[in-house]
Order: C-alpha cells, then structure tokens, then sequence
C-alpha cells in the first residue's frame, strides 16, 4: 500500500512510534482542549482544573518541540535532500503535523507567562482557546492529508514506481 511518510511514521515500530508521536501529544492537546471548555464556561481560572489544564498545556508544547526537532533532523532534512517526499500530499501531511509546534509552542509559552503577560486572566484564556484551535485544525489537516495514497496527486509514472524510495520517517 501506498502511503504518506506521516502514516508510515506511525505505522512502524508499533505500538511505540503510535504512542509517542500521536498518543502522548493528543491525549495532552484533548486534556487541555476539554478543560478549557469548563475554565471559558465557569470563568474560573484558578483551581485544580486550571492547574491540569496549565500542566498539560506546558508538557504538550515542551513534548512537541521535541518530536520536531527529532524529525526535522531524522527524516525532514534527509527526505528533502534525497528528493525522497512522495509528492504534494505527503509535504502536506508531514508539514500540517510539525506545523502543530506553533499552537502548541504558543500554548507552552502563555502558561509559562512568557507571553500575553499584561492580559488579564479572561483574555490569556480565550488566546489560549484560539491557540487550542488552531492545533486541531493542523492536527486534522495532518490526519487527513496523512491518510491519503499520496500518489493520488502524482503523473502516472511516477503513481506507479516503487512507494518507498528513499529516507523513511520512521526512526
């Protein structure tokens, strides 16, 4: 089966590359999402439910600038210079998914105060919300892109050569 260096990434080496590079990071990305619906709803921005939401938002932006910069180095860099991305679709996929570092890292940043520090507690929120969103839009991108045969958008010639020639993503 033809597939995107996104999917082979987590479908080899299993369960650990489905546990590190998808588990962990949505699990953390869904606790922050989920508890941020009660903290906009009850305007309650202290308590337990802040301190999850706050923890995972921190562990899920540092967790995730990790897995980019392992895989810009280990596959991105060498599949560029290879010529080895399997077209348009597969750029798309594996570019939506690291692209996910900039709502995340902006998530990491705004609980560790670096940022929107002159906002009140209200405002970092709904920042905090749009930031949530925009990781599920790339996150999905990534998804459906990934799922894709990527030689669904290649010449006929190459639709048909060998799907997997040159570096793989998988570690």
């Amino acid at each position: 089966m033809n597939m995107t260096h996104y999917m082979e990434l987590l479908a080899v080496n299993q369960p650990w590359n489905l546990f590190l590079f998808m588990a962990v990071p949505v699990i953390l990305a869904e606790t922050v999402a989920v508890t941020e619906l009660y903290l906009l709803a009850t305007r309650s921005y202290d308590g337990v439910i802040r301190r999850i939401n706050r923890t995972a938002g921190i562990v899920v932006g540092l967790y995730f600038v990790g897995i980019v910069l392992y895989l810009v180095t280990e596959a991105v860099l060498p599949l560029t210079a290879s010529g080895g991305w399997r077209g348009w679709i597969d750029m798309v996929a594996v570019g939506a998914y690291l692209l996910g570092v900039v709502p995340l890292g902006g998530i990491a940043l705004l609980d560790l105060g670096l940022i929107a520090r002159g906002r009140d507690a209200h405002s970092r929120m709904t920042i905090h919300a749009a930031l949530v969103g925009a990781f599920l839009i790339v996150a999905h991108v990534a998804m459906i892109f990934g799922m894709l045969d990527p030689t669904l958008a290649m010449a006929p010639s190459a639709a048909t050569a060998e799907p997997h020639q040159g570096h793989s993503m998988a570690p």
